[in-house]
């Protein structure tokens, strides 16, 4: 305890002087300032109790590419037993392209204008067993000067993420397989029958021939729908910023509006998809005139954190508004059901919500 009452920590190291009998003479001591020290000793050992609670692995390696830490996750992911990972290079848990990848990603951290931490994926060869995919995030040790100390990173295991989105892609590949079925093999015949009855009824009146080509008309918008919810789902690709009120209109000039009406009561930037916006906007406008009548007039106006869409028409009615978002679902004989399921998927792609 100092003076001013400040606690220091200190090594006390004693060296005995004895005479020539061996009787002890003098004992000289030497007290050396240690708080730095066992203050980081402590700081230390904290960190690596928040490491071992970490689920992911972590690692450490020394300027030399030597391995000088794992924690129990890693030694766990790999099989190796920590003795023999300790002092040895990643090559031995790592495959080759994934070495050089990491060696790629170092040069750029220890570049003067380098990011901080890299995150890349690497395939880890356990001791038994089949590889492993792991994200890497790694990031360089702090040091001063030119002297690198080494590097610090963190594996997840996302082998099974990778292997969903492969699924994924799998399953994508056969949607579009059956969007082009449908789009081809089933517009083809369509068109035909609508060619037929077009000449059907020039040359005589009759209530079924109206019938048939309302259900053709039905059948093509089907198919519209079908190829949307195949080929695109709830996908957005190209995030960008949107004149809201330009696209608005724009929108309306894409759908038969007949005698109905468009009030445009907003104006502001916002980061959307556009064309999958434009999807949404377009089928609820279609929406809104197929159910509200020919001269209902559409409003779209600015909510504090997002838009609206109202009409004059008739309205959804109240037992109905838990079911319209549902696909197939439709409050009409010649409606495809597929709308506004649509609409909710786009809308959940955005990361938004949509209220009725």
């Amino acid at each position: 305890v100092r003076k001013d009452g400040q606690r220091i920590i200190c090594e006390w190291h004693n060296r005995v002087v004895t005479d020539e009998n061996g009787e002890v003479v003098t004992i000289f001591s030497q007290f050396q300032d240690v708080t730095e020290r066992e203050q980081r000793r402590a700081e230390l050992q904290e960190y690596e109790t928040i490491i071992d609670s970490v689920t992911d692995g972590v690692y450490v390696v020394d300027e030399e590419g030597r391995f000088t830490y794992v924690n129990d996750e890693l030694i766990e992911l790999v099989g190796y037993e920590r003795d023999t990972i300790l002092g040895r290079r990643p090559s031995l848990i790592k495959d080759e392209d994934s070495v050089k990848r990491a060696e790629h990603y170092l040069g750029q951290l220890l570049s003067s204008e380098g990011p901080e931490s890299a995150t890349f994926e690497v395939t880890l060869q356990p001791r038994d067993g089949e590889s492993i995919i792991c994200e890497d995030h790694m990031s360089v040790l702090p040091y001063e000067g030119e002297h690198f100390e080494g590097s610090v990173g963190t594996l997840r295991d996302i082998t099974e993420r990778e292997e969903r989105e492969r699924e994924l892609e799998r399953q994508n590949a056969r949607l579009e397989k059956f969007a082009s079925v449908v789009s081809h093999d089933l517009r083809n015949p369509l068109n035909v029958a609508e060619g037929r009855v077009e000449l059907a009824q020039a040359e005589c009146d009759s209530e079924h021939l109206d019938d048939v080509e309302s259900a053709l008309e039905r059948s093509q918008a089907l198919i519209d729908d079908l190829l949307t919810l195949a080929r695109e789902g709830n996908r957005v690709d190209d995030i960008e910023a949107v004149e809201f009120g330009t696209l608005t209109k724009n929108c309306w000039q894409n759908v038969s509006t007949g005698e109905a009406a468009i009030m445009v009561e907003i104006d502001q930037t916002i980061r959307a998809d556009q064309s999958r916006l434009q999807q949404v906007l377009e089928n609820l406008y279609r929406n809104a005139i197929e159910h509200g009548g020919g001269d209902v007039t559409v409003t779209v106006g600015a909510l504090p954190n997002g838009f609206y869409i109202e009409d004059d028409g008739s309205g959804i009615p109240t037992d109905e508004r838990n079911n319209v978002f549902d696909a197939g679902y439709s409050t009409t004989d010649d409606g495809t059901g597929f709308g506004l399921n649509i609409v909710e998927d786009i809308v959940d792609a955005h990361g938004w919500e949509i209220q009725l």
